[in-house]
């Protein structure tokens, strides 16, 4: 790498990165050990996971800023594996998981990303930010184990100090200074409120390298593969949406390919050392970017703060109040909700709104990103081919005994009826010319309705020619029409 290239994917923004890292780390212990509660699994396997995922995607992953760690998504996915095999089959499933994903890194499925549209993308971000809000609802509680009014005043008071902190200095990022005054504040006061240590034990020892102890035989690939294919999907779907949003909050681009890659590499590692599967996690990148982080050097500070956090200052670690890092989580929340789509829904065209809407609904419904944006860009498929299909238009004009029908628009399967509807069979004519100049043919149904139209007229005696088919339309016919076959006719009637 020219040393360039190197200054800048890492050192071109050091003040901020450092400090971003810093936040995040902190950031991350409570959800680590939240996801893996979640999957059943002891907190140690979360928060192994996360540092080795954020160490290792900050050296091959494809956008650089992003954070990569356990996640809620992927947790949810392993709980039946974790309950019905135990830790073990999750760490074998987990290194299959990695394999899959570089490999489809390898095969460009990053390339897909192409097909999401911009309503999707509002959707899942949407969403996302509703998740988060509701993930900090329990810690509130709302009366169910009598939180008393300190932890609100508390979340009131890290959110004061989150948006009035830069109107005085963006010296340092406002989410830390909550983060350090509000356990000052906690600790000297000897405030009664929940606090990082009483979700679970950290910590404290290196992450032992561990191969995963299953049999290494076809069962065992049976138990995993399932699993390991939904995680492999869900995790690349979350990651590269991921880097779409933290692409447009930088106004940079990112190599989605070969974050796929990254992905599956630094899932490898993960299962080797005791971690479970993850991904990108929206939320802390949104932190990070927020805080200042740019470059993969905040990925990588926060991966070893988040180390050093746990192997050296644990102690200090635990006297955090959850209450500071829900501030911290709902400023999240509400700086990635796309406020203006509000207003886009009166503005927007209404199938634009519908998919925004399902994808948002679906999402916090299931609790399901994948499930949410398949739905989300099913319907624009749909949309799209609905309105495609509208455009394409049949005319005609006789001369002599010669009818000439020029087709103008797209034809496939949506619009294949239309098209064969614009043509009059009855009509007593010697020629027909069908004049698709200004068309192409799509599918095997597109194919087949012309196929219909030329052997219809054909059985009534009537001539046909067809002119000015493209060459990509014509590849298709050529391979799959059956009306210049000798036999069309018994052909057609046999479909």
């Amino acid at each position: 790498m020219p040393s360039r290239s190197l200054h800048s994917a890492w050192f071109s923004n050091l003040r901020g990165d450092l400090l971003a890292g810093i936040v995040v780390a902190l950031a991350l212990i409570p959800e680590a050990i939240a996801f893996s509660i979640i999957a059943g699994v002891d907190p140690k396997v979360g928060l192994y996971a996360s540092f080795c995922i954020a160490i290792v995607i900050a050296f091959v992953g494809g956008r650089p800023g992003m954070i990569s760690a356990a996640t809620g998504a992927m947790a949810l996915l392993m709980v039946t594996l974790v309950k019905e095999h135990g830790l073990q089959y999750l760490l074998a499933a987990t290194l299959l998981t990695g394999v899959l994903q570089f490999i489809l890194g390898m095969i460009r499925i990053g390339d897909v990303m192409r097909f999401v549209s911009k309503s999707v993308m509002t959707g899942f971000v949407n969403a996302l930010a509703i998740l988060i809000f509701m993930a900090q609802l329990p810690e509130l509680n709302l009366g169910i184990d009598g939180v008393s009014w300190i932890t609100y005043a508390m979340v009131a008071g890290g959110l004061a100090i989150i948006y009035l902190l830069p109107r005085l200095t963006k010296a340092v990022p406002s989410p830390l200074v909550c983060i350090l005054v509000m356990t000052v504040i906690a600790v000297v006061m000897k405030l009664d409120v929940r606090r990082v240590g009483d979700l679970g034990e950290l910590p404290d020892t290196l992450p032992p390298f561990l191969w995963p102890q299953v049999p290494m035989n076809l069962e065992t690939l049976a138990i995993i593969f399932p699993y390991s294919i939904g995680l492999a999907v869900v995790g690349l779907l979350e990651s590269l949406m991921t880097t779409q949003i933290v692409d447009e909050l930088t106004d940079t681009t990112s190599d989605k390919n070969r974050e796929a890659r990254g992905q599956g590499i630094a899932n490898v590692v993960a299962g080797l050392f005791g971690g479970m599967a993850g991904c990108a996690m929206i939320g802390q990148s949104v932190i990070n970017v927020k805080s200042g982080g740019r470059t993969r050097l905040s990925t990588l500070t926060a991966g070893v703060v988040l180390l050093l956090l746990l192997l050296l200052l644990s102690d200090w670690v635990k006297l955090i109040p959850m209450a500071a890092l829900v501030a911290v989580m709902v400023m999240v929340s509400i700086g990635t909700f796309n406020w203006a789509s509000f207003k886009n829904l009166t503005v927007h065209p209404k199938t634009t709104s519908t998919v925004m809407l399902a994808t948002v609904a679906t999402v916090v419904w299931t609790h399901n990103l994948a499930l949410g944006v398949g739905v989300g860009v099913l319907l624009s498929a749909l949309f799209f081919a609905r309105k495609v299909s509208q455009v394409i238009r049949v005319t005609s004009e006789l001369d002599g005994e010669t009818r000439t029908y020029t087709v103008r628009g797209q034809v496939f399967f949506a619009s294949a009826d239309d098209f064969a509807a614009g043509f009059d069979f009855k009509e007593a004519v010697a020629k027909v010319v069908i004049d698709v100049s200004h068309a192409h043919f799509w599918d095997l149904t597109s194919v087949g309705a012309l196929d219909k139209v030329v052997l219809k007229f054909r059985r009534e005696g009537t001539e046909v020619e067809i002119l000015g088919m493209n060459e990509a339309s014509a590849t298709i016919v050529d391979k799959l029409a059956i009306h210049d076959k000798p036999d069309a006719l018994e052909r057609m009637l046999e479909h």
